[in-house]
C-alpha cells in the first residue's frame, strides 16, 4: 500500500473514511478482497507470495493497513511486512499493545507504517521513527514517508478527502484514480532517481510492470458496522474486478 487518505472522527456516527491505493510489480501475485477461509471474520486482499496484506478489516470492525517506506539504502530483511497487519486481525490484542509488541521486532522488517484501530481509537507507527502515536480526530495522509509527509500526491489527496464529507464508493475512488504527475519542481528526492520519482508521483500509478495493483474504498461507522470496496488493475490500468462487501 502506498498511498492512504482518512478522516477519522470516533465522536460522529461515521467514524472512519478511508481512501488507499495499493502499489506493487503486476508480477507479484495477489488474491483480491475476501473472507480468508482459515480466519473466519477477517476479510481483506492478500500478498499470495508471503501470505500478508496490506490493508483489512474484520467483522467487529478492527482494522489494519500498511505501507513500505521508501529507502534504497535500507538493508533487505527477510520478514514480510504484510505479516504485520494480517497478525493484528488474526489477534484480539488492543492496537497499543500490539504496536508495543511490534516495537520490539521492527528491526526484523524493512521500513514500514503501520496504521492500526477500531471504533474507538486508530493508531500510526513508523519504524524509522520508533514511537507509536493515538491519533486525534482530523485527515491525515500516509506514503512511503512520515505520516502527512508533503509529497504532492499526498497533500492532493487530503485536500480531496478534506472538502469532500461523502463516504460512497465512487467519491473515494475517484480520488484515487488521478494519474496526473507533479511537477518535477515539487518531487521528492529520495533516492531513486527522477525517472521514477516522476512516475510514483501520481496518486494513481500506471506503467507496464508497475502501478497501483488496487484501490481502496472504506466507511466504518461508530457502531462497528462497515463498508469496504476494492478495485483491482492490471498493466496500464487496466480495470481486472471489483469487490465491495458490508457488514
Amino acid at each position: 500500500m502506498c498511498l492512504i487518505v482518512f478522516a477519522w472522527r470516533p465522536e460522529n456516527p461515521l467514524a472512519l473514511r478511508l481512501a488507499a491505493n495499493r502499489d506493487e510489480f503486476y508480477a507479484r501475485p495477489s488474491a483480491a478482497l475476501g473472507e480468508w477461509r482459515e480466519a473466519p471474520g477477517l476479510f481483506a486482499g492478500r500478498d499470495l507470495e508471503a501470505g500478508g496484506t496490506w490493508l483489512g478489516i474484520t467483522a467487529s470492525g478492527r482494522f489494519a493497513a500498511l505501507t513500505n517506506i521508501r529507502d534504497p539504502r535500507q538493508p533487505n530483511r527477510t520478514r514480510s511486512r504484510g505479516e504485520l497487519s494480517a497478525d493484528f486481525l488474526r489477534s484480539d490484542m488492543s492496537p497499543q499493545a500490539y504496536l508495543q509488541q511490534v516495537m520490539r521486532s521492527a528491526e526484523q522488517y524493512a521500513g514500514f507504517n503501520l496504521l492500526l484501530g477500531d471504533t474507538t481509537q486508530l493508531w500510526h507507527f513508523n519504524s524509522h521513527e520508533g514511537e507509536a502515536r493515538r491519533l486525534e480526530s482530523g485527515v491525515y495522509g500516509l506514503s512511503n514517508a512520515s505520516l502527512d509527509t508533503p509529497w504532492p500526491k499526498l497533500v492532493q489527496a487530503r485536500r480531496a478527502l478534506q472538502t469532500s464529507t461523502e463516504a460512497d464508493d465512487e467519491t473515494l475512488m475517484a480520488i484515487m484514480a488521478d494519474n496526473r504527475q507533479a511537477a518535477d519542481h515539487l518531487l521528492p528526492d529520495t533516492g531513486v532517481g527522477l525517472a521514477t520519482e516522476r512516475l510514483l508521483s501520481s496518486i494513481f500509478i500506471t506503467s507496464a510492470a508497475y502501478g497501483t495493483r488496487a484501490s481502496t474504498a472504506l466507511a466504518l461507522r461508530q457502531d462497528g458496522s462497515w463498508r469496504i470496496s476494492e478495485r483491482s488493475f492490471g498493466p496500464h490500468g487496466a480495470l481486472l474486478g471489483e469487490v465491495s462487501l458490508e457488514r
